[in-house]
């Protein structure tokens, strides 16, 4: 009789070690997460987080991206995002600029390395606009209020500013650090996955508490969320596992003076390779409208406050043209950044140095070509299902009762869901992986 592997997770000493590792990492980043930035007004910030319209919904969408740290506003309240922002500027510049895709080609591992060290470069400036623009906004938002008690960068209040951004920058960079420590010494290449993932986590038991407030149809409600969410985890999981198999014909080698035949093979193409990428992208350019129109609001031209109250309601979210615009939004950047992956993969030279070859098509740009075509075909019900995922809290809070939203519908939004869902399956996938490295194979192991 077979065992599997999994109940000798606690046996193997390396594997505990990291497991206690990771554990102890992410226990420290939560803590940290609790320590609010100087001089925070927290009256504002409670404010700003029963607030309705664009500002309740951008506050709530930086709350998620960040872990649940906006809502106390502490020195990690940008998350690891900055990070995240310049990995995705970085991997949309290999493309575009020719030195640095010939620099990636002729060297894989050191273009790696080179492209690993300018993002953590461009994560600093990126963190300190990051910061510089939460606390604006939210003064927007906060009709003439600051959200800090002594904010501002002349006179007295300049050096609190700085101290304030240093620390939102200090905060960034230790999210990133714990990250790394984890994917050293913990589990493997999961570190800023994890952190992101915690983040999520963190929240869940909170809107439950929320959604189970309701005395009428707390509990009945609860239920159906959870069905919900089980059915689409398993959609999720079904969809992120999608893959198109392409037939590859490798060619045979040379053994002593006899010729092996050729090798026929496949080359899995994934139907969703973006990820939540695209929800992300779609989110934060949805969001920048109602930022926009929010400084002209109260503004004492007629027409002008009419239209940004207009592009307010329109952008802020919770009704249909919002949720129309958002999956379509979410639909295009899928395509858009599969396509800026797919092309840096670059699979037509590759399969061409490897002499292998798609059984009727030529070896090199035709391969390539063959295989965006293909790549696109099945990308397109992997866009359509992350559409449906991102507007799926919409259309449940128009049915559903009782402020769904506010209490977070499904208990994480999208996104979450999705990194959530994600990280879980791939941490699984590394322990199992680990397991068997360490000699623990269920195929091997017999009662």
């Amino acid at each position: 009789m077979k065992r599997s592997a999994w109940r000798y997770l606690w046996k193997s000493e390396d594997i505990r070690k990291k497991l206690l590792i990771t554990l102890l990492l992410l226990a420290i980043y939560r803590l940290a997460a609790n320590i609010p930035v100087p001089g925070i007004n927290r009256e504002v910030l409670t404010q700003l987080s029963q607030t309705a319209g664009a500002a309740g919904n951008l506050f709530n969408l930086l709350d998620l991206l960040s872990g649940g740290t906006v809502s106390n506003f502490s020195v990690l309240a940008m998350g690891v995002y900055p990070y995240i922002t310049a990995q995705i500027i970085i991997q949309l510049l290999v493309p575009i600029i020719p030195a640095l895709e010939r620099r990636m080609k002729e060297d894989p591992r050191e273009g790696q390395k080179f492209q690993e060290r300018w993002t953590v470069i461009l994560t600093v400036p990126m963190a300190a606009l990051s910061a510089v623009g939460q606390i604006n906004i939210f003064n927007s938002f906060a009709g003439g209020q600051s959200i800090l008690m002594n904010y501002g960068f002349t006179g007295e209040a300049l050096l609190p500013t700085l101290a304030t951004l240093f620390s939102m920058v200090a905060g960034t960079m230790f999210g990133i650090w714990m990250g790394q420590l984890i994917s050293e010494y913990g589990i493997p290449n999961q570190g800023l996955s994890l952190i992101i993932f915690a983040g999520i986590v963190a929240q869940i038991p909170g809107n439950i508490l929320s959604i189970l407030s309701d005395a009428v149809n707390g509990w009945w409600l609860l239920l159906v969320i959870l069905a919900l969410l089980l059915l689409i985890i398993f959609a999720i999981v079904f969809v992120q596992q999608g893959r198109r198999h392409v037939p590859v014909m490798f060619p045979g080698r040379r053994v002593g003076n006899r010729m092996s035949m050729p090798v026929r093979s496949t080359l899995p193409l994934m139907v969703n390779m973006a990820g939540m990428i695209p929800l992300i992208f779609a989110q934060s350019l949805m969001t920048f409208p109602a930022i926009v129109a929010s400084y002209f609001i109260n503004s004492k031209t007629p027409w002008l406050a009419n239209l940004a109250q207009g592009i307010t309601q329109t952008f802020g979210g919770g009704n249909l043209w919002y949720s129309v615009i958002y999956f379509l939004m979410v639909v295009v950047f899928t395509f858009f950044y599969t396509d800026v992956l797919f092309a840096q993969q670059n699979y037509g030279e590759n399969l061409k140095r490897q002499g292998a070859q798609i059984p009727g098509v030529m070896r090199g740009a035709p391969t390539q070509k063959y295989l965006t075509k293909v790549q696109r075909r099945i990308t397109l019900p992997g866009a359509l299902f992350l559409g449906v995922v991102a507007v799926l809290p919409f259309v449940l809070g128009l049915i559903l009762p009782v402020g769904t939203q506010s209490s977070g519908l499904l208990l994480i939004s999208a996104a979450g869901l999705l990194i959530v869902v994600g990280v879980v399956r791939d941490t699984f996938t590394i322990i199992e992986t680990e397991l068997k490295l360490h000699g623990y194979d269920e195929s091997l192991i017999k009662g």
